[in-house]
């Protein structure tokens, strides 16, 4: 029996937790699904006490929780109780600082055992964690710091030097910076290690209410400064709760989430959901290479994957047949978040891992999975799937200054959603006025632009200030990226529309091209037409050839730092730019 063979096996062998999608919907509550948590002793929910202590407590106290490999191999693990020694250590850390609760605790780090130690302990102290991109600029990690009043930064000594010694004077909040590894501690900083080292072992978690601020997630705007979205440790009802319907995460999985540790996808479900299920999770510190993520799926067994549809069209760049020289037959269910999925991408799923990859759809502010396709259903390509049992989605558009429900099918406008669910947001830090504009009329709007089908799957259309209107008509890029990713040339693609005195906007796709395919005006001319063929009067008149269209390092494609640099504009925040060697 093949390996593709024995994975269908596998992946049949296992019950998906969400089995009858309408029934759920039907029957679900979070009131009732907050029985799936302990609560802590006495009373009150924490999101450390749920991810770790419980485990530790119980059968799962000697299991591995995080399996991490360095740039180098070499693996450090850390067993559920290992897990709650070292968490309870660094909480101990922070009271002998002086830090306690709502105090802000930051971290500028890879995927090393310290970060995911310093979220655990954090929380557990009932401090506030703020994950940090790890290639963030001296100015980004700044602005970040003084938004959030952080008190004590987590990073490593190289970082300190070249992001926040320079600027901190004016951080007159940062009391304490401590750096990992076995360098001396630059002045003005100290050991992590030092401190854990004569931290005590034991730590009771205070009394914490599921309305108690636990997290600090940064997300810039198009122009404006990076906003401060506030969580709360309720929001671990709906981690536990998605990744078991959208993930189909089991206690027996070997988990990989390859989302950044500083994007919200890296905490929600890089660190707190997945270890709410008693996982083994899989954490890798290595730069993004097709034959190393191979060999990673392959040699710790992964069972499960969430990445990013960026990773999986790069992956799509080295072919079909390279990872059938690898041995992927424990995994089971593919996961992508981030931005649309295109369907080209599923279907390569299909052919090349042998399975499809399931698309959802969230956003920073709304802190877990709100839209998702489904282990027990088909899947739509191309459509980013249906609520969340719990969640109540909807197409709203303005009429007479209202925000109402558009019925009809098809019809396009705002994705909006009915606050209510765990995770959702709290504020945005310091900026109350900025939060109240986020909900309308009984909705939360989240600037997307999407369709519903008679069906009840939600289609990705685009965000608001992305959508082009050329001659009366328009256009969604997602839809004109995803046509033209059809064709066998074409790897990735940015559209935008360009001003234009006649018809208000022409389309222009920015492509990337496969590593086999040469930029002439040739193929140019035949994308150009293809591209006709297939939607006709929308169909990007102007394209461009780009290798290195500039990502977020989430992994979406900056459509608009594509147009401003397209028509000669200020940038805005580029803070969360990835930045590729």
């Amino acid at each position: 029996m093949g390996w593709e063979a024995i994975r269908k096996r596998n992946a049949g062998a296992v019950r998906p937790n969400l089995a009858d999608y309408e029934q759920a919907r039907a029957t679900f509550s979070w009131d009732a699904a907050r029985s799936q948590l302990s609560g802590l002793p006495g009373g009150g929910l924490n999101i450390a006490h749920e991810a770790v202590d419980r485990h530790a407590a119980g059968p799962l106290r000697e299991k591995v929780a995080l399996r991490c490999r360095d740039r180098g191999g070499h693996v450090t693990e850390l067993t559920y109780d290992g897990l709650r020694v070292a968490t309870n250590r660094f909480a101990n850390v922070l009271r002998e600082l002086g830090v306690g609760k709502g105090d802000r605790v930051a971290t500028l780090l890879g995927r090393v055992p310290e970060l995911y130690v310093t979220a655990v302990g954090t929380v557990k102290n009932t401090s506030v964690y703020a994950p940090l991109f790890s290639a963030f600029g001296p100015e980004p990690v700044r602005e970040r710091l003084r938004l959030g009043d952080v008190r004590v930064l987590v990073t490593t000594p190289q970082l300190y030097r070249k992001r926040v010694e320079q600027r901190r004077d004016s951080l007159p909040a940062l009391e304490h910076v401590l750096v990992i590894g076995d360098e001396p501690a630059p002045p003005g900083t100290r050991s992590f290690t030092e401190a854990m080292a004569s931290a005590r072992e034991d730590f009771t978690i205070p009394p914490t209410s599921p309305d108690d601020m636990a997290l600090l997630h940064f997300t810039s705007g198009t122009t404006g400064k990076p906003k401060g979205a506030v969580h709360v440790h309720g929001a671990v009802l709906a981690h536990h709760v998605t990744a078991a319907f959208a993930l189909d995460l089991h206690v027996d999985d070997v988990y990989w989430c390859t989302a950044d540790p500083g994007w919200v996808t890296g905490t929600s479900y890089g660190i707190f959901a997945p270890l709410t299920h008693g996982v083994t999770m899989i954490v890798d510190a290595s730069d993004f290479d097709a034959h190393g993520w191979y060999e990673v799926l392959q040699d710790e067994r992964v069972t499960v994957w969430y990445t990013a549809p960026t990773a999986l069209r790069m992956l799509m760049r080295s072919g079909s047949e390279l990872p059938k020289r690898y041995d992927l037959a424990a995994l089971r269910f593919v996961a992508s978040v981030g931005e649309p999925l295109n369907p080209e991408v599923v279907v390569w799923g299909q052919e090349a891992l042998g399975l499809p990859v399931h698309d959802n759809w969230w956003q920073t502010e709304t802190g877990a999975i709100m839209i998702s396709n489904y282990a027990a259903e088909d899947i739509r390509p191309g459509s980013m799937g249906r609520p969340m049992p719990g969640v109540e989605a909807g197409i709203v558009t303005s009429e007479g200054g209202r925000v109402v429900e558009v019925r009809d099918p098809e019809a396009v406008g705002e994705l909006a959603l009915r606050p209510g669910w765990p995770s959702m947001f709290r504020g945005y830090l310091h900026d109350d006025a900025r939060y109240a504009k986020s909900f309308v009329d009984g909705w939360y709007l989240t600037g997307d632009l999407a369709r519903r089908d008679p069906d009840g799957y939600y289609w990705f259309v685009g965000r608001a200030d992305d959508v082009i209107k050329s001659a009366g008509h328009l256009v969604g890029p997602f839809e004109v990226e995803s046509v033209l990713m059809e064709h066998p040339c074409v790897a990735e693609v940015g559209v935008i529309g360009k001003p234009d005195p006649l018809v208000g906007e022409v389309v222009k796709a920015f492509v990337t091209l496969r590593a086999d395919s040469e930029p002439t005006e040739q193929l140019r001319t035949e994308l150009i037409a293809f591209g006709r063929k297939r939607l006709g009067a929308v169909a990007p008149k102007e394209i461009t050839f780009d290798q290195h269209l500039p990502h977020t390092r989430s992994g979406k494609v900056m459509r608009r730092l594509l147009k401003a640099r397209e028509l000669g504009l200020p940038e805005g925040d580029t803070s969360t730019l990835e930045v590729r060697g």
